[in-house]
């Protein structure tokens, strides 16, 4: 039985959709009875992309300047920990990489408001991507314990007189020491009403499910602060992907590595006044490119695949979901000018192109699986012929520790996005929400595509290339990492501002 009892159904149907995925792969190279052409969509614009001069954007690639706000995490004199905790707190954790990151930080804030000790976290295996990479296989968990050393108590592992407290414990029967009433965003009072009983009884309480299950509102500060502090400070990944993102990021630093046959060779301070780079030297920015089958079929629009595409989406879409797709009321047209279609290669390429970036720009790609494969990203590759990924840069050697891991591969792609100098997404997601917070933190430049506005530029057959440039210029002018306040119910980790930032 899944420990998720009310999500039994959605859970199996997930790994047996994912098993089909795995056999019906459409793309241009599936099966000949699912062949997709993929065609450029915008070929005026694409012309016009491929021949802009290249030249060097000293605006684009300026760093943010002082806004006026600084990290504010702090607790200053807190007082000590408590002497004895109430219990152990042991928490699920489902989704994907920035999800459980998202409830670990939320995990760490309750421990806290039961004054309990935390286990660390439980990783669910993902039962899309079939990742089985644990807590301690993703980040730094001696960083981890050190971290927070004054904040909360954290063990590894229970005592042995808990040992008992397992996931497959939980998932054979009911169980007094299970908590999986958590409401969605529960408030710090319904905790302390609803879970420190069971602690007091049992001594040990496991919130199953538990992601998204603390509120982001009214919350004591030093609770929010907490929160940030986890997120910003106290994960940190382990050694060997810190290690191979710094690699990363100095060979897009330095592209004379290209010049070596062997990556090992690689001198990794480089040439960083190679004069024939265009742009400002060192620089590169990073695009992440959430384009999987999953998506694409989940928004219902029309990506150019022709009627093959079509059917195969709906096909996938009506297994999955059996219908349940609100988009699907809408008509591509529609959907498109509401900004509700993610954004494909193709057009990320022509974003990219028309907000300065120059056919000499350095770009990593931070994606796991494109629908359409290679035939899909090339349009982008022709635009960007400096496009780098994770495969072109590193050896098999190097990926060997992370090859078919997707936690670990999109570990890769968030530490090189928050190193690069601009960063930007194609459609807002886990990924995008929780770079653009941390970059927000950190004061870095990063652009927040007007998913409106560019659908219904994208709408506009007859655009000419200076009315687009200059259309998504002004559409973006307060959209490159400018500080915005949190709201009520937004997230902390999308807008750690003011919560979690000071205002000098």
């Amino acid at each position: 039985m899944n420990l998720y009892d009310a999500n039994d159904r959605r859970g199996i149907l997930s790994v047996l959709f994912f098993v089909v995925l795995l056999c019906n792969n459409v793309s241009t190279s599936s099966s000949s009875s699912e062949v997709i052409t993929i065609k450029p969509r915008h070929l005026s614009l694409l012309k016009s992309a491929l021949q802009r001069s290249s030249g060097e954007q000293s605006d684009l690639w300026r760093p943010l300047t002082d806004q006026g706000w600084s990290p504010c995490i702090d607790l200053g004199n807190s007082p000590s920990l408590p002497e004895k905790t109430a219990g152990y707190v042991q928490v699920f954790l489902d989704g994907g990489l920035n999800q459980q990151r998202m409830g670990i930080c939320d995990a760490v804030a309750v421990a806290k408001i039961l004054n309990a000790t935390l286990v660390i976290p439980y990783l669910e295996v993902n039962p899309v991507w079939q990742d089985s990479s644990s807590f301690v296989d993703i980040f730094d968990v001696d960083h981890f314990i050190d971290a927070l050393k004054d904040d909360i108590r954290v063990v590894r592992e229970l005592p042995d007189e808990y040992s008992w407290s397992t996931r497959e414990y939980y998932g054979t029967a009911v169980r007094e020491t299970r908590v999986k009433t958590a409401p969605v965003h529960a408030s710090a009072n319904w905790y302390i009403e609803n879970v420190s009983p069971v602690l007091q009884s049992y001594g040990i309480a496991a919130i199953s499910p538990f992601s998204h299950r603390l509120s982001f509102d009214h919350l004591p500060a030093e609770i929010q602060r907490l929160r940030c502090k986890v997120n910003f400070q106290a994960l940190r990944f382990v050694p060997h992907i810190t290690s191979l993102g710094d690699a990363l990021v100095s060979r897009l630093r330095n592209p004379s590595w290209r010049n070596n046959k062997e990556l090992k060779n690689v001198d990794h301070l480089g040439d960083m006044t190679n004069p024939h780079k265009r742009q400002e030297p060192g620089k590169f920015a990073v695009l992440h490119l959430r384009f999987d089958k999953d998506m694409a079929a989940h928004s219902a629009c029309d990506f150019g695949g022709g009627k093959a595409e079509k059917l195969a989406l709906a096909k996938y879409r009506q297994m999955i979901w059996q219908g349940r797709v609100l988009n699907s009321q809408f008509t591509d047209e529609e959907l498109r000018s509401q900004g509700r279609c993610p954004l494909t290669p193709e057009e990320m390429g022509l974003l990219l192109a028309a907000f300065g970036f120059d056919n000499n720009t350095g770009l990593y790609l931070a994606s796991h699986k494109v629908y359409g494969g290679e035939a899909r990203i090339s349009t982008l590759r022709q635009v960007f012929p400096r496009m780098e990924d994770k495969r072109s840069l590193a050896s098999s050697e190097e990926r060997a520790r992370i090859k078919g891991k997707a936690s670990l591969l999109a570990a890769l792609d968030y530490y090189v996005s928050m190193h690069s100098d601009i960063f930007i997404s194609a459609s807002p997601g886990n990924m995008h929400n929780a770079l653009v917070g941390h970059r927000t933190f950190e004061n870095l430049k990063t652009i927040r595509p007007n998913m409106a506005l560019i659908g219904q530029l994208f709408l506009n057959k007859s655009i000419t290339w200076v009315d687009f440039q200059q259309a998504l210029g002004e559409g973006h002018v307060n959209r490159q990492g400018q500080i915005r306040l949190r709201k009520p119910k937004q997230s902390i980790y999308t807008y750690p501002a003011p919560d979690c930032m000071c205002h000098v």
